[in-house]
């Protein structure tokens, strides 16, 4: 298996109870909570989350772009840091593809910087914003192979059976 990708796994469950240093959130541009994976981040991160969120300056009321990542303190979880990223909504956002290997290498990026060795991340734009499970997983682990690792260990986190299929084969096909 190619080095980059052993420091990659694939783990079917709740991101929340990840025990890294940082959780990447599937925020949207005004990281002020939602529903999936940002819900449930806000949720068992409990208000707090909402407060640091708050404090990150809008501009026309979006405090990330597309694209883009903002850390924050991760309030009741068993983290650090959560790095809130709004990946493309698949159909509707102009180059995708590329949008989502930007939110990913946005987010590893604020790890490094933060000297964070450990790091969850969900799969990206999968669910409410439609991108395809197997196209996501393609571009994910790309983006996440151009990252300079420097003892980063990455765990993705996925909801479901069919989703951890889907990532599976594209992590062998990568390794």
């Amino acid at each position: 298996m190619n080095r980059i990708f052993e420091h990659i796994q694939l783990v079917q469950g709740d991101i929340t109870n990840a025990r890294v240093d940082a959780i990447v959130n599937a925020a949207n541009q005004k990281m002020l909570g939602g529903g999936g994976v940002d819900g449930a981040i806000h949720n068992a991160a409990g208000p707090k989350l909402l407060e640091y969120c708050k404090r990150v300056p809008a501009v026309d009321g979006i405090r990330c772009p597309t694209g883009e990542s903002r850390i924050t303190l991760a309030g009741n979880l068993h983290a650090k840091f959560v790095i809130h990223t709004v990946g493309p909504v698949y159909g509707i956002d102009p180059d995708p593809e590329a949008l989502l290997a930007k939110a990913y290498q946005s987010s590893l990026g604020l790890a490094m910087e933060r000297g964070c060795q450990s790091v969850a991340l969900p799969a990206l734009s999968c669910g409410a914003y439609g991108f395809p499970w197997d196209k996501a997983a393609t571009v994910a682990l790309a983006a996440c192979g151009r990252v300079p690792f420097q003892n980063l260990s990455l765990t993705f986190y996925l909801s479901g059976a069919e989703i951890m299929h889907s990532w599976s084969q594209a992590l062998a096909e990568a390794g």
